[in-house]
């Protein structure tokens, strides 16, 4: 599923490609179940960008050697994420969640 999200370090709206069916993402928005429980094939980065719309790329710029990240800077990011998420289905249909501001 083609998931775009505008990314809190950013601002820029990004999109990825993912794994994931319609009714994954309406339980984890919904059910206040953990990320990684209602996901748990997606890899970190994949998950990361359903929370925060950033990418790898991003990631790397913004914080570099991982190994060096403030555990802090994560939490940060996952508490303002999920502003909006835009779901284009494969037949382009789309759907926005959250707020569109």
């Amino acid at each position: 599923m083609l998931i775009h999200k505008r990314s809190v370090l950013t601002e820029k709206l990004n999109s990825m490609d993912l794994p994931v069916t319609r009714e994954q993402v309406d339980k984890w928005r919904t059910s206040g179940m953990l990320i990684q429980d209602v996901f748990p094939t997606l890899t970190p980065i994949q998950r990361q960008f359903l929370l925060s719309g950033v990418t790898e790329e991003e990631w790397e710029k913004a914080f570099g050697d991982e190994d060096n990240i403030d555990p802090t800077d994560l939490m940060k990011i996952a508490s303002t994420a999920g502003k909006t998420v835009i779901i284009v289905d494969g037949e382009g249909n789309v759907n926005i969640k959250g707020e569109t501001s």
